[in-house]
């Protein structure tokens, strides 16, 4: 995989570094007081944890945050595999990623609802896109509970083979119905270090338009991706964006037949035997 990076050398990483740096939100004068609002856009992804116990309290409050999002039509198109150290240590092994102390997988179902609805039986691609949908917003929702509560927390699509990429692995370890996907898991605890600057974000007008579809400048672009390529190196010194990407395209064709397994019902007899379920 071959991306721009925009201006190299170590001047170009010097400048992507402080633009990291000084990267906020946007955030009016006038509403900088209101604390959900801080809460929502002061959220980081953390990648280093205490050994601090998360109450049980505190966790069932995030799993209700969950519960309690918003759905299309109410469907509610979701699971949650949750997690103690102990649970993540008997389904699937080692210890939760980053040091963290509880984890939950997000589950795109719509095995309940099948149950009950015939609606999308039909049309699998808009009903997996509906229950991703919602499950997502499920998720967020779950984040945004633990920063009110001083908790952290960090998405993860791979690491502890825990997400999308690895999709038989998850199904077989969880054993998952039809119509159940796994599509990330999210793992909380009381962040072990500061807090990290904002990554690098796309300006608002590269992204918002009125009207019809506007192209984001080419430069805008270049900038961001050097941005991310500088940030990547200096929190992982001994690899690089380029070498992430890489790691993930190795995964990328498993999890694509895995999925049109599972919602085209499309049969992948010739997969390799490295690819197969563990």
């Amino acid at each position: 995989m071959t991306e721009k990076r925009g201006p190299g050398g170590p001047i170009g990483f010097a400048l992507s570094l402080v633009r990291i740096l000084r990267g906020r939100p946007r955030i009016p004068t006038s509403l900088r007081s209101n604390q959900a609002l801080g809460v929502i856009l002061n959220r980081r992804s953390v990648r280093r944890f205490t050994q601090e116990e998360i109450p049980d309290e505190a966790f069932a409050a995030i799993l209700e945050a969950g519960r309690l999002a918003p759905s299309t039509v109410n469907l509610q198109t979701w699971s949650f595999a949750t997690f103690t150290l102990d649970a993540w240590q008997a389904t699937l092994g080692g210890q939760i990623p980053f040091g963290a102390r509880r984890a939950v997988t997000i589950l795109a179902d719509t095995n309940r609802v099948r149950r009950v609805l015939e609606a999308f039986r039909e049309t699998p691609l808009v009903e997996h896109t509906v229950a991703v949908m919602n499950a997502s917003i499920a998720a967020m929702n779950m984040t945004a509970a633990a920063e009110a509560l001083g908790l952290s927390s960090v998405m993860l699509s791979d690491t502890g083979r825990s997400g999308l990429l690895d999709l038989d692995y998850l199904r077989e370890r969880l054993a998952l119905p039809d119509h159940v996907v796994p599509i990330m898991t999210v793992v909380f605890g009381y962040p072990g270090a500061g807090r990290p600057p904002m990554p690098p974000k796309l300006p608002l007008e590269a992204i918002c338009f009125e009207g019809r579809y506007r192209e984001t400048d080419p430069a805008v672009m270049e900038a961001w991706m050097a941005q991310m390529a500088a940030g990547y190196k200096a929190s992982h010194p001994r690899s690089s964006l380029d070498a992430q990407l890489a790691h993930y395209t190795s995964k990328i064709g498993a999890a694509e037949a895995a999925l049109r397994r599972m919602i085209l019902a499309e049969e992948d007899d010739a997969r390799p035997p490295s690819e197969a379920p563990l």
